[in-house]
């Protein structure tokens, strides 16, 4: 009986501050589906890194007779035939290195017009002008210094460059934009933990007469509590079900199918389902607690039992 009483007084409540109940729903659905798609952002980018930095190379680039002429680093001439063997003994020496590959002239300026063929510059280079290389795979991309202090400024030695440094500079964006939806976020859960506050305070007022004369015939405080905690327990989660609709939906439609990008965006490994199922359950138990909470409060301080 009381049970049902409990839940009687639930569906009143909902019903008789509707719009308030709506408003709270919204902003939970909005505030918790930024939530679950900063936690996503986090795991994608963490799943991007894996996937490129485990490709990135150190290249070490050697001087040619161009550079030798326009380069101070190469002011003592195009690296020889010593020095070419010196630095690919040193290499192999390294713990750090997996692999070394070599790249010549020839292969720098067939690679040069693979990739820009249709730049004006193009049509003016010769293979002599390209310079030869090493291309690196570090067994951890993050030892790129060992490589740098090892080979830089050493003769026959043009330049050092890691591409992970480019990748930090996308992973930074990419970092950055997860902590603005971050930012909104937070916003959007206190506007959500404002408007369930007001709302419970609103129910509680209209409900001022009944919670009078359950204290008169001796019901408890959390017999009196229970309703208007419950109510905001419920319109959480129902906001929070809309949440992970939102990213079920998100993760259906722009990866999988609709703009897919899957199919038209095949160098990066997008996150599974599983990464997107796993965050539901918490969402859910977000969506239900800090409401039940926020109102178990709000109770204690406008509700005097």
């Amino acid at each position: 009986m009381r049970a049902q009483f409990v839940l009687s007084e639930i569906g009143v409540g909902l019903r008789r501050n509707l719009t308030m109940t709506f408003a709270v729903i919204v902003s939970v659905a909005l505030s918790l589906a930024l939530f679950g798609g900063s936690l996503l952002m986090s795991d994608q980018v963490n799943t991007m890194k894996g996937y490129w930095y485990d490709k990135v190379n150190v290249s070490v680039f050697l001087c040619n007779k161009s550079d030798a002429e326009s380069d101070p680093n190469c002011a003592k001439g195009a690296v020889t035939a010593d020095q070419k063997k010196q630095i690919m003994s040193d290499l192999d020496e390294m713990t750090v290195v997996d692999k070394v590959t070599y790249e010549s002239q020839d292969e720098a300026y067939k690679h040069y017009k693979e990739q820009f063929g249709d730049s004006p510059l193009a049509s003016s280079l010769t293979p002599d002008q390209m310079q030869e290389s090493y291309r690196i795979k570090l067994k951890d991309p993050e030892k790129y210094q060992v490589i740098a202090t090892a080979f830089d400024g050493r003769e026959g030695v043009q330049s050092v460059q890691d591409q992970k440094g480019i990748l930090d500079n996308l992973f930074g964006l990419l970092n950055g934009m997860n902590w603005a939806a971050r930012a909104v976020m937070a916003l959007m859960l206190v506007v959500a933990l404002m408007l369930i506050v007001n709302t419970v305070r609103v129910s509680a007022f209209s409900r001022r007469r009944e919670t009078g004369i359950m204290r008169l015939v001796g019901a408890s405080g959390f017999y009196i509590q229970a309703p208007f905690i419950m109510e905001a327990a419920v319109a959480g989660l129902i906001g929070g079900g809309v949440a992970c609709g939102f990213l079920v939906v998100a993760r259906y439609f722009i990866i999988d199918h609709g703009l897919a990008l899957s199919e038209k965006l095949n160098l990066i490994n997008f996150i599974g389902w599983d990464a997107v199922l796993t965050k539901l359950p918490l969402i859910l138990a977000t969506s239900l607690l800090m409401p039940a909470l926020a109102a178990f409060f709000a109770l204690r301080k406008y509700l005097k039992v």
